[in-house]
């Protein structure tokens, strides 16, 4: 909620203390707790007052600055929101509740949002205020069951209030040095105390059942929001802060290290826990060794995710520089306990397939990801401070130490993760964010473990590969390791790294002809894995001498593989899908990667073979009956197949006109499959499933601007259900949709004024266009009304792009465009129909009965005018 544009006419009831009251005092009358032998409904409907009451007061604390006729009544104001929400935590009212309470948090977190610092330092009640908004919040914290999703609204109070510190100006205190660190503190004890209560709760629910108190740690929303507010309350008093956390984590670590020694629980476990007042978390949570492990994880797991959140905070520090060699004390505690994370007992590989293990895990991915965007890569300095303790503690020295030990523990997941699908995903992500940067890139391939994985990358090395639920994480990892090698630009490195799919492809080619063989489960499992994992390299290559190394390497020896696979397994979408993305991926010409030589002739051997895969998958999918879902099983085929098609005819690397030169059918045969597939799809579903409509669209588009007498030239039916999509397209509420329409029906309404109403002579294909118009009068003139009713009477934000057809459609359709205008007029009360009459002239006044550029941008400059008028009018 942002702030709320108040009307000035309301300024005198808002400056009413009266009007403030009333909704505390409505609040105070709602309190159920106050009401006395309420019955149930009579209970629920007092509880929705005092909810519906601080609902109110959120957004009067929400009300624009300007609104007050004075600065003066503003601070009074504020003052009157202070006094009652100070009011309300002296006394607790209603906040039982949980509705009421939420609100309250918000309530509370919409005064630092909408006022300074200084401002409410300035009200005489602040001193109590703030105190009891202390108390508040470290009571939220301790009831961390109840209260969890509300915790967001407080931690984003004090987070703003101490990002406000360095702009406080005065001498009035803001107390901030006494409450913060309080408040931090009793954040982390909190924390590592939920997991002790999480603990003992599971293990009383085995043995007597009952309800399992949620972990926080599964809520992975309300986690990042708290941690996008905890760096600025941590590195507030960032040295205190720093020692109370290693004297929580110093324990915790050498435990965990213990167990992972012995695989036993430690014999002195007292420090294991948080120095608080709770009993020892090893005693309360039983002798056994498997629930002093669980307790231990989820501590430490806090305590990484805590330590990452904070290192990341450095990035909004003003005082950045000062306290790096603090990042580096707390981050020597994370890479200290990654070294005893994968050894001795913590290895085993049951230990791997634990929860409370694996969210660890997760935790560290966290940890890295933070601090490789603070201390490793692009924006990285690479002299910091941050290496003197890392050095010290854990013999890090620079950040390529840093960054081996990283991609060591990536290389270790990908090995002992691989049915945690959650992980390898997390895992894969850091593997890529860290090769996507130049720099970071560069010193990748300085480090033995990448060099080890680019010649070790198959299923005996990394057995998630194996597993059919990592199969979509196949083309990140490829994507990320066709990266790293194409940073090297060998040729030679090319071909060894391809090697183990070279084998695989060759033991697939050797079963092709057996269709039995074919069609096993090894052999659709080894197709799906490869093609993703083409996918992944395709995706890789950005240049014309890595895109040749990958044309080289599969054309022409493995293309037959692809139509081979097409014609085996057309009702099977789990293998044609990932070859389909493939080859999307494999004919579009980003960052020019597919710039032929001019006497190279691959750009039309490309051609031949996007060819034979549309023609090959689409002759195929026609066949196929009817399906529980349709979209899995054909629409999602054929909106690739019209991708791969819009992406060869964009591409600009093959000369179209050379097959019809030469009588070669690969085009027309690709064009002709292409809309059979379309008129295959109802409109209503084509519609429905947005990512083939946004492909069929892309793909009109081209087909009219560039081949357009293909498209015309085709039965009055076929043209008929083009013309009714591209109405239909142009209300769709997707822009990127209605302006791609707008543009083909531009291109055809231009064909049409320009060819067959202007030409001087007339072809085949003029002929077989004005035919069309004959047979369905109704076309062009329909899509005119349709534009004319969006840019008049909706709000289009796409309004240039609607107006390009319009003035072709008025020129081909000049009685049907007086018809609509007299319509319109008549449509309008009596006294404003001699005005729109007038604005409808002026549409036309300077335009001429040309196509040109000048003379469409003067009717787009009329048209804004009119519909400006039209709307102001009405």
């Amino acid at each position: 909620l942002g702030t709320i544009q108040i009307p000035s006419s309301w300024r005198h009831v808002l400056e009413d203390p009266a009007t403030m009251r009333l909704f505390f005092d409505a609040y105070a009358m709602g309190d159920p707790s106050q009401a006395q032998a309420q019955t149930q409904t009579q209970s629920q409907s007092t509880a929705a007052v005092s909810s519906h009451a601080l609902e109110c007061l959120v957004r009067l604390a929400c009300v624009r600055r300007s609104l007050f006729a004075s600065e003066a009544e503003r601070t009074r104001y504020l003052a009157q929101l202070i006094g009652g929400t100070r009011d309300v935590l002296a006394t607790q009212m209603g906040l039982a509740e949980h509705a009421n309470y939420h609100a309250f948090c918000r309530l509370l977190g919409r005064l630092k949002t909408n006022y300074q610092l200084s401002e409410l330092v300035g009200i005489p009640d602040y001193g109590e205020w703030i105190a009891r908004v202390a108390d508040f919040t470290v009571q939220s914290l301790a009831a961390w069951q109840w209260a969890a999703g509300s915790v967001y609204y407080i931690l984003g109070l004090w987070s703003r209030m101490v990002s406000s510190m360095p702009y406080l100006r005065g001498d009035k205190p803001s107390q901030l040095d006494i409450y913060v660190p309080r408040i931090t503190k009793a954040y982390i004890t909190s924390r590592l105390e939920s997991v002790q209560a999480v603990v003992q709760q599971k293990q009383a629910s085995n043995k007597q059942g009952g309800v399992i108190v949620e972990d926080m740690l599964d809520n992975e929303e309300q986690l990042q929001e708290q941690f996008d507010s905890l760096p600025f309350l941590c590195r507030f008093h960032y040295e205190s802060l720093s020692k109370y956390l290693c004297t929580l984590a110093d324990p915790l670590i050498k435990a965990f290290a213990d167990f992972g020694a012995t695989g036993i629980p430690a014999a002195n476990t007292a420090n294991v826990s948080p120095p608080t007042s709770s009993s020892n978390p090893a005693a309360a949570a039983g002798a056994d060794g498997a629930q002093q492990l669980l307790l231990l994880e989820g501590q430490l797991t806090w305590i990484v995710y805590i330590i990452g959140s904070v290192v990341r905070g450095r990035l909004n520090s003003s005082s950045a520089e000062s306290q790096e060699s603090i990042d580096g004390e707390l981050s020597a505690r994370v890479f200290a306990l990654l070294r005893v994370m994968d050894a001795g007992y913590h290895a085993q590989g049951h230990r791997y397939s634990a929860r409370s293990r694996q969210r660890l895990d997760k935790a560290m991915l966290s940890f890295f990801q933070n601090f490789r965007k603070v201390y490793v890569g692009e924006q990285a300095i690479h002299s910091s401070k941050v290496y003197a303790p890392l050095k010290e503690h854990v013999g890090i020295s620079d950040h390529l130490t840093a960054l081996d030990i990283i991609v060591n523990k990536i290389a270790t997941n990908l090995k002992v993760f691989p049915q945690c699908e959650e992980l390898v995903d997390l895992t894969l992500v850091l593997f890529q964010d860290l090769a996507a940067g130049y720099m970071s890139g560069k010193l990748l391939l300085k480090l033995n473990a990448i060099n080890y994985i680019l010649g070790h990358h198959t299923r005996e090395h990394f057995p998630f590969l194996d597993e059919p639920d990592n199969t979509r994480h196949r083309t990140t990892f490829y994507a990320t390791l066709g990266r790293l090698l194409y940073m090297d630009d060998s040729a030679g490195k090319f071909k060894a790294f391809v090697g183990p799919l070279e084998q695989v492809f060759q033991a697939i080619e050797r079963q092709a002809d057996d269709v039995a063989a074919f069609r096993s489960e090894h052999v659709k499992a080894s197709l799906i894995g490869l093609f993703r994992d083409l996918r992944g390299i395709a995706m890789a290559t950005n240049s014309r001498r890595t895109y040749a190394l990958l044309f080289d390497w599969l054309y022409p020896d493995h293309m037959p593989l692809l139509k081979r696979t097409l014609e085996a397994y057309t009702d099977t979408p789990e293998v044609t899908t990932p070859l389909l993305k493939f080859f999307s991926e494999f004919v579009l010409n980003k960052t020019q990667r597919l710039a032929f030589e001019a006497s190279s002739p691959n750009g039309i051997k490309l051609f031949w073979e996007t060819s034979k895969v549309i023609v090959t998958h689409g002759s195929r999918v026609l066949q196929l009956g009817a399906a529980a879902d349709p979209y899995a099983y054909k629409y999602k085929g054929m909106a690739l197949c019209f991708t791969i098609l819009l992406r060869s005819l964009a591409g600009n690397y093959v000369n179209f006109g050379v097959f019809e030169l030469y009588g070669d059918r690969s085009l027309n045969d690709a064009l002709d499959v292409t809309l059979r597939l379309a008129l295959s799809i109802p409109l209503n579903h084509l519609m429905a499933y947005q990512k083939v409509a946004r492909a069929y669209f892309q793909l009109v588009e081209i087909l009219a601007h560039s081949h357009t007498a293909f498209l015309v030239g085709r039965d009055s039916a076929t043209f008929m259900h083009v013309g009714t999509s591209l109405e239909a397209g142009l209300k769709s509420l997707d822009v990127s949709i209605s302006s791609q329409c707008a543009a083909a029906i531009d291109s055809l309404a231009a064909f049409y004024f320009n060819s067959v109403l202007g030409g001087e002579s007339q072809t085949a294909v003029t002929q077989t266009f004005a035919g069309h118009i004959r047979d369905n009068p109704g076309v062009f003139p329909s899509i005119l009304k349709t534009l004319f009713e969006i840019v008049l009477f909706e709000d289009c934000s796409n309004q240039w792009s609607l107006s390009r057809p319009m003035l072709s459609l008025v020129l081909i359709n000049e009685q049907v465009y007086n018809d609509l205008k007299m319509q319109i007029i008549a449509s309008q009360p009596a006294e404003k129909q001699q005005r729109l009459a007038s604005c409808f002239e002026n549409l036309m006044n300077d335009v001429a009965r040309t196509l040109e550029s000048k003379n469409r941008d003067k009717f787009t400059q009329n048209l804004t005018i009119f519909r400006h008028d039209f709307r102001a009018k009405k």
